[in-house]
């Protein structure tokens, strides 16, 4: 096959998958309009929150309800490290759990997450869940033990896991920041906040430019 044949049909196949993915992002952000109830308590992040970045005194919060099993979060991952990498020191970048009920295991990849996080290893944990999302993703029954496989990769101490994971307080760790997110009006993933307002998403570059105005000018 002739080199200008073989490059348009690489270019056709690209624009193919970029376009299924951004009718993904755009059916799973259809009913994000975040409009928090009046009178709730605002709260896009707690003492107890997973922090990957901290820009310091001064920094930018950005915060990313997030589903494990979300495509389109899962899309957004590499565009958000980065971002995290060319805004590194000036923003604070902070996820928080947001598992969706038609993913049947979202709720094991946070509970996956968080059971890492008591051995101080949730952002190893987060990048094994992004970047394996292909392989247990969209099954019709939980995967917990494709989960346990992660955290013996990862070389997790494997009982102090199994016992977070039995733990009814893993599970209420990752329903409050659920619920936090409802409370902020938060309906699909992936949601963003930076400095504890709602960024509006319609485009790709739409995070990075709400980013970049609130550090104060592109990069």
């Amino acid at each position: 096959m002739k080199t200008p044949v073989k490059a348009t049909l690489i270019a056709l196949g690209v624009a193919i998958v970029l376009a299924i993915v951004a009718i993904v992002y755009a059916m799973t952000q259809r009913a994000a309009d975040p409009a928090p109830p009046e009178g709730e308590r605002l709260q896009t992040v707690r003492t107890d929150s997973h922090v990957l970045d901290q820009g310091g005194d001064g920094a930018v919060t950005v915060v990313e309800f997030l589903d494990f099993e979300c495509e389109a979060c899962g899309a957004f991952y590499p565009i958000v490290e980065d971002l995290r990498a060319q805004y590194a020191g000036d923003i604070t970048y902070v996820v928080r759990y947001f598992p969706l009920p038609g993913h049947i295991n979202s709720t094991q990849a946070a509970l996956a997450a968080e059971a890492a996080a008591q051995q101080d290893r949730f952002e190893d944990m987060y990048h094994r869940l992004f970047e394996t999302q292909a392989q247990w993703g969209e099954n019709s029954v939980e995967t917990p033990e494709v989960f346990r496989g992660f955290a013996e990769d990862l070389g997790l101490d494997l009982a102090a896991y199994d016992a977070a994971i039995a733990d009814p307080a893993t599970l209420e760790r990752v329903q409050v920041d659920k619920s936090d997110g409802e409370k902020l009006g938060v309906r699909s993933t992936p949601s963003f906040f930076i400095d504890g307002e709602a960024v509006t998403l319609q485009a790709w570059g739409d995070l990075e430019a709400a980013i970049a105005e609130a550090v104060g000018g592109d990069r």
